[in-house]
């Protein structure tokens, strides 16, 4: 099991299929909406040095974007 956070925006295409690949692999997150949490906006770019969506945070593991292959990679989904 993984210690996972996204950093996402109601409007973000890329947050949603994120989360949609989530949800086919049934993996557990966090989700952080940094359009209305100041302090995890601020938190994402101290992170990441990015202000774009999606970042996601897996085991202190940083993906910026929707990264198909990385993030199975870190999840172990074959």
């Amino acid at each position: 099991m993984t210690n996972t956070t996204i950093y996402t925006t109601p409007s973000c295409v890329y947050c949603k299929m994120v989360k949609e690949f989530f949800k086919e692999h049934n993996i557990d997150y966090k989700e952080k909406d940094v359009a209305k949490e100041t302090l995890a906006r601020e938190e994402m770019f101290k992170i990441s040095q990015q202000m774009g969506v999606p970042v996601i945070d897996i085991d202190g593991n940083i993906i910026v974007g929707f990264d198909k292959e990385r993030l199975s990679e870190l999840l172990g989904i074959k």
